[in-house]
């Protein structure tokens, strides 16, 4: 089932799934546009934006489509 691109706002606590398990942080950027990030290009669209989120426990910053993410407390 595909989430509305509403879904999620700038400060949202979001969870995860990395290599090293569950991450969480925070979002603090939405792209609803194709852009670069740590030099390859991330598809984004209005339809199926890109968010790009804090982690909590480092300054780590992520980028990931909404379906990679759950909202949490």
């Amino acid at each position: 089932m595909q989430l509305p691109a509403t879904e999620f706002q700038v400060g949202d606590h979001v969870r995860w799934n990395s290599e090293a398990g569950f991450v969480t942080g925070r979002i603090i950027r939405i792209h609803t546009a194709d852009f670069d990030y740590k030099g390859h290009l991330h598809r984004a669209s209005e339809a199926e934006p890109q968010y790009e989120i804090k982690s909590d426990k480092s300054d780590h910053v992520a980028a990931h489509k909404g379906s990679a993410l759950h909202k949490i407390d």
